[in-house]
C-alpha cells in the first residue's frame, strides 16, 4: 500500500491546520489529598513499560502514605507523556482499568477536546520522530534531562478539516485504525523474535554451562585473586587531552554517559560491586571505555595462562555465585577479597581457546544487533516507524506556499 496516496486520497484536498497539543486539550486538575479518604492507584514513572507503553504495576496509596509526587488525577483516555527523561519515549494511554488514578507530577497529562481531536490520534503524533526531535531541542539539563508540561503542549499538530469536526474526526479515525492495525502487527512479529530470541538465549546458556562444567580432577581450580587483577573503577576524569569520546559504563551495563578519556583497555572483564540490580553481572567491552566506581575491572594477570575472554565466560557463568557474595546492609555489595577468593576452573590454554571460539559464535546469534533476531527485531521496529511516520506526515504552513 502506498501510505503517502492513502492519506492524500483519504484527505481529499481539505485543509490541514496545525494547534499547538494546548489548544486542542483541556486542563487537567490534581487531587486534594486533604479533602479525601480514597484510595487510589499510584502511577509513578517506572508504572509505564518504555517496551511496551502500557502501564505494568501500579501501587495503592491513600493521603497517609501518598508520595509527593502523587498528585495528577486522571481519567479513562488520557494520555501521559514522562516528561523526565523524555527521549526514553514513555507514554501511555489511560484504559478504564486506571480510570481515576492518580499519576505521578513526572507525567504531562493530555486530555483532548473531544469535539475537536482523538485520544489515540494524540497518541501516535507523540511517538513520531517529529516529536522526539522536538524533545531533543527542548529538554533541558544534562545529568538529569527534563521538558516542562508547558513546552510538551507547544508542540504543534496537524488537524484536518478543524471547520468541519465531524469529518475532521472521521479522518483521524480511519488514519488511528491503519496504525493501531499495523502497530498490532508490529508487536505481534516482534514478539515472536524475542520469544525465538530468549529461547536462544536459554540454549546458549544451556551449552555455555556444559562447555564450563569440568568433572572434578580433569581441571586446575584456583582463586581468582591469584589469577586476575580486581580493581575498582573511578569518577571520570576531568582532565581532557583528547576529543575522542568513550563509553562511560557503571553498575552493570548501563552506559550513564561519556567520557573524554578511557581507563580501561579492550579486553576486560567487569563486573559490579555495588548498584541497583547490578550485583552479579558480567560484562566484556572489546574497545577502550570509561568504567565507574560502582564496577570491578578483572584482568587475567598471564595471557599465556588464562585467556581474558575465557575468564569472561566463566564468571558469566557463576553468575548465582556472584550473586551469593554479595554483603547486604547499607548499599549491598560485592567484596572485593570475597570476589579474590572465589575459585574458577584454568584449564589449557588449548581447551580455553576452543571454548572461547564456541561460545563467541553461539553469543553472536544471540546478542549482536547486526546479525541474527536482534537486527530482524530492530529492522520491525525501524519499520513501523517509518510507516507511522508517513501517515503522519502533513503538509505545514510554510511547505504549503513554498
Amino acid at each position: 500500500m502506498n501510505d503517502f496516496s492513502y492519506v492524500e486520497k483519504l484527505l481529499d484536498g481539505v485543509e490541514v491546520v496545525w494547534f499547538p497539543i494546548s489548544e486542542v486539550t483541556e486542563r487537567t486538575t490534581n487531587i486534594k489529598w486533604r479533602e479525601t479518604s480514597e484510595r487510589h492507584q499510584y502511577i509513578d514513572l517506572t508504572s509505564v513499560s518504555v517496551d511496551t507503553k502500557k502501564i505494568i504495576e501500579t501501587t495503592e496509596v491513600k493521603a497517609s502514605n501518598a508520595p509527593s509526587r502523587a498528585q495528577k488525577l486522571v481519567k479513562k483516555d488520557d494520555v501521559l507523556f514522562a516528561t523526565t527523561r523524555p527521549t526514553q519515549m514513555r507514554y501511555c494511554l489511560i484504559d478504564e482499568e486506571y480510570d481515576g488514578a492518580v499519576a505521578s507530577t513526572g507525567y504531562c497529562v493530555l486530555r483532548v477536546k473531544r469535539d475537536v481531536t482523538l485520544s489515540k490520534w494524540i497518541l501516535h503524533l507523540i511517538s513520531s520522530s517529529d516529536f522526539k526531535k522536538y524533545l531533543e531541542e527542548n529538554q533541558s539539563g544534562s545529568a538529569y534531562p527534563a521538558i516542562s508540561d508547558a513546552k510538551v503542549k507547544d508542540f504543534s499538530i496537524p488537524i484536518p478539516c478543524p471547520d468541519n469536526p465531524e469529518k475532521s474526526l472521521a479522518i483521524q479515525a480511519e488514519i488511528v485504525r491503519v496504525l493501531d492495525a499495523f502497530t498490532a502487527m508490529t508487536a505481534e512479529l516482534t514478539a515472536e523474535l524475542t520469544a525465538e530470541l530468549n529461547m536462544r538465549k536459554k540454549q546458549y546458556n544451556y551449552y555455555r554451562d556444559k562447555l564450563l562444567s569440568f568433572e572434578e580432577g580433569d581441571v586446575e581450580w584456583k582463586a581468582l585473586g591469584k589469577i586476575a587483577e580486581i580493581n575498582t573503577g573511578q569518577k571520570p576524569s576531568e582532565i581532557l587531552d583528547t576529543e575522542a569520546e568513550f563509553d562511560y559504563i557503571n553498575a552493570g551495563t548501563t552506559r550513564s554517559g561519556y567520557c573524554a578519556l578511557s581507563n580501561c583497555e579492550g579486553d576486560t572483564v567487569t563486573t559490579p560491586s555495588r548498584g541497583q540490580g547490578g550485583i552479579g553481572f558480567v560484562g566484556y567491552q572489546n574497545k577502550s571505555f570509561w568504567l565507574g566506581p560502582l564496577c570491578y575491572k578483572i584482568r587475567s594477570i598471564d595471557n599465556k595462562a588464562l585467556i581474558n575472554k575465557y575468564l569472561f565466560y566463566i564468571l558469566q557463568s557463576k553468575n548465582q555465585l556472584l550473586l551469593g557474595l554479595k554483603k547486604e546492609g547499607g548499599v549491598p555489595a560485592v567484596n572485593k577479597s570475597d570476589l579474590a577468593k572465589l575459585e574458577v576452573p584454568v584449564p589449557s590454554i588449548t581447551e580455553q581457546e576452543r571454548i572461547v571460539e564456541i561460545l563467541d559464535k553461539f553469543d553472536m546469534l544471540t546478542t549482536s544487533i547486526k546479525e541474527g533476531l536482534p537486527r530482524e527485531i530492530e529492522l520491525r521496529r525501524k519499520q513501523y516507524e517509518y510507516y507511522r511516520d508517513l501517515l503522519l506526515s502533513f503538509p505545514k504552513p510554510e511547505e504549503a506556499a513554498a
